[in-house]
């Protein structure tokens, strides 16, 4: 009885220390790191919203649609952020390994030029196969991951085995595949690709309409109850401390407001009224005299992102893989005595980072509907700065696929929003730069502070 006592009471000493919202943030187990990285997102939204509309000289609150914040910007900027979202999940497992891939932006380029080569020439007039065959996109898609498990493998080998520094294998990588892009074609354009792979890049085709997005976004916050339930039923099991009630239907509710917002927005968005035109002629649907309104709804590639972002996460905490890749991050000599093969593990890591660079290529290729010599040019800077601006630390042995996801998002607004308002590239460079190094520095501070 003294022993219970004993034990209860300290924690409502330190309870009652608390403030309000540090109790709130406790009861909700809240990552700290990742509010700031929304309230930081929120902040750059308003601002470019407040700057486009001071520019244009309208109301920042009556969302012209030339500004920031409207459904058709929002929507557009989500598919473009897909693509460094998709490598940014695997560059968080490389970094917290201590590593770091600087050739992730060639590699998507010379997997792209090979893809839409596949489509363009080579299984059309050497193999035959007549055009809109549905297996055109496929074997394209599968060439696609052959080569970047073949890159991943042989940077992975070079790194793992022969122990020559990452930097420097994917920094000979970052030059050897930019090379091998205009390899494939002598630097020419390929155009156009195959229109079922085209419906991976997004535009009115690539999107699963109004209904769809409803169904989809009802059942992930089916998933969102489910998953807050078997959790509490899991720490009921193992008698781990349980949330209060309040606190996972905070969560819940959260989650549910978010998701069902963000189809509300991808909802309205409507096709571009060309199209539409066109769409009624061939369906034989007369057109109202206001318009007709059809929405393009959640995106392909942004589906895509998610269903990455869902499996990676599952990766990285619910796999032993996973656990050794913190592991190896954390302490590589204790994971090497501790049995956990290091080599193999990272040669894995960087195969993975491959696909993913098929994934990118294929929306980056799709949505412009060629393949292209400077197609992923710089993108491993974003890729970088997205998962270090996400948390990933450069120290290793910790990071999140989410908050890689979140960076990726960050990044890419900043970057329409620059184009938005007209700056110079140079400048828009610059931007970037300040940033990452802001996010480093942070990175430090906060470790600094906690240990």
């Amino acid at each position: 009885m003294t022993d219970a006592a004993s034990s209860v009471a300290p924690d409502r000493a330190r309870a009652s220390e608390l403030s309000g919202v540090g109790r709130f943030l406790k009861a909700t187990e809240l990552d700290t790191r990742m509010l700031g990285m929304v309230a930081a997102l929120l902040i750059i939204w308003i601002g470019l919203q407040v700057v486009s509309s001071l520019r244009l000289g309208v109301n920042p609150f009556e969302f012209d649609s030339r500004t920031f914040l409207t459904p058709r910007n929002l929507w557009n900027l989500s598919v473009q952020a897909s693509a460094v979202a998709i490598m940014a999940t695997g560059m968080v497992l490389v970094i917290v390994m201590r590593n770091v891939d600087l050739s992730v932006g060639s590699a998507e380029g010379v997997i792209g030029m090979v893809m839409g080569f596949a489509q363009a020439h080579f299984l059309i007039q050497v193999i035959g196969l007549g055009a809109g065959n549905p297996l055109i996109w496929i074997l394209a898609l599968v060439a696609g991951v052959v080569l970047g498990l073949m890159i991943g493998a042989l940077q992975g080998y070079v790194i793992a085995y022969l122990e020559v520094p990452a930097f420097i294998v994917t920094l000979g990588g970052f030059l050897i595949w930019r090379g091998a892009a205009w390899w494939v074609t002598s630097g020419q354009t390929i155009a156009p690709l195959d229109a079922t792979f085209q419906l991976m890049g997004g535009g009115p085709q690539g999107a699963v309409g109004s209904t769809w997005s409803w169904v989809i976004g009802a059942a992930a916050c089916v998933a969102v109850v489910l998953l807050l339930v078997n959790g509490r039923a899991q720490r009921k099991r193992f008698r781990f401390p349980l949330r209060p009630v309040w606190a996972e239907m905070f969560l819940g509710a959260v989650a549910c407001a978010v998701i069902l917002g963000a189809v509300k927005l991808a909802n309205s968005y409507p096709w571009p009224a060309g199209i539409v035109k066109r769409y009624a002629e061939l369906n034989g649907i007369t057109v109202p005299e206001g318009g007709l309104f059809i929405a393009h709804g959640i995106a392909v590639p942004v589906l895509m992102a998610i269903a990455v972002g869902i499996v990676m996460t599952f990766v990285t905490n619910r796999t032993r893989f996973g656990r050794y890749v913190f592991a190896i991050g954390g302490n590589p000599e204790a994971a090497s005595l501790a049995g956990i093969n290091t080599r193999w593990v990272t040669m894995k890591v960087f195969m993975i980072m491959g696909v993913l660079a098929t994934i990118s290529a294929a929306i980056s290729t799709a949505r412009l509907n060629s393949a292209t010599n400077s197609l992923g040019l710089f993108d491993e800077l974003m890729v970088i700065a997205a998962a270090v601006i996400g948390g990933t630390s450069l120290a290793g042995g910790s990071g999140t696929v989410v908050g890689a996801m979140l960076g990726a998002l960050l990044m890419q607004s900043l970057q329409s929003g620059m184009v938005m308002l007209n700056i110079d590239t140079p400048l828009q460079n610059i931007v970037v730069g300040i940033v990452l190094v802001l996010a480093v520095w942070i990175d430090i501070s906060y470790r600094k502070r906690v240990h």
